[in-house]
């Protein structure tokens, strides 16, 4: 499939999906949960998908195709889909976000973005959960960066809402290898305590060229289960035609 038809058919797949009725949406860095405040390049899509298996057979699979378009400015939608276990239970949730840029990121300084969406049970229609999120990322170098993020949880299944919060730091310490650390959580009243536990990740993502990568992530507590979770993610790039890499666009990872 060449860059154009893979482009079109992400967008058609997001256009139908998005009338459907739709977990919190995890962030546009795979399945890491902290974002940075960066958005993809106008005009390009990506496909993320990973698969996460916890020690107390807790299992999700999830897809996440998203594109870059110009709604009067810059704006990343995505349009995640989960298919998971939890206590033996199964359900299918959709997740769509938009992000916006609007402090571009760079070296020395601070950038920031705005992103919000919803979830619903793919079969019943509930909705289950409308969040947004400021995520801020500062780049100590070309290679490292630092995000922070800050945000608000509805989960409507309980009717309560949490304050959400996450710190993360990327460092590409070869051409090909970037290693990631990040603590994440909500805060508020739950009658159980994992829930409101600070949750954890950390993993190596082998990105090889502009197009492809792969991420192993080793997780602990990171729905709220109080279990450890073993993730192996892929991320697909279709970038602009004959649009430049990223790394020669903004000088940084």
């Amino acid at each position: 499939m060449g860059i154009g038809a893979g482009r079109i058919a992400i967008a058609a797949a997001a256009a139908i999906w998005a009338w459907l009725p739709a977990e919190v949406a995890r962030a546009a860095n795979g399945a890491y949960a902290v974002d940075a405040a960066d958005i993809s390049e106008v005009g390009s899509c990506k496909v993320e998908s990973w698969l996460q298996a916890a020690t107390n057979t807790d299992f999700s699979a999830v897809a996440n195709p998203s594109c870059a378009v110009n709604i009067f400015r810059p704006v990343e939608l995505s349009l995640q889909t989960v298919r998971s276990r939890s206590d033996g239970d199964w359900s299918t949730t959709i997740a769509p976000k938009a992000k916006m840029n609007f402090v571009p990121t760079g070296i020395g300084k601070f950038g920031f973005a705005f992103y919000a969406g919803g979830s619903f049970d793919a079969l019943t229609g509930e909705n289950l959960t409308a969040f947004a999120v400021v995520p801020v990322t500062y780049r100590l170098s070309e290679t490292t960066r630092i995000n922070l993020n800050g945000g608000w949880l509805w989960d409507r299944t309980v009717d309560r809402h949490y304050l959400t919060y996450g710190v993360g730091f990327d460092w590409k310490f070869t051409d090909v290898l970037q290693w990631t650390i990040e603590a994440f959580g909500q805060a508020g009243a739950s009658e159980m305590p994992s829930v409101v536990r600070p949750r954890f990740q950390t993993g190596v993502r082998y990105r090889p060229n502009e197009i492809f990568s792969v991420d192993v992530i080793y997780g602990r507590n990171i729905t709220g289960e109080n279990a450890d979770w073993i993730t192996i993610g892929t991320t697909i790039r279709f970038p602009v035609p004959d649009g430049k890499p990223a790394r020669e666009r903004t000088g940084h990872l």
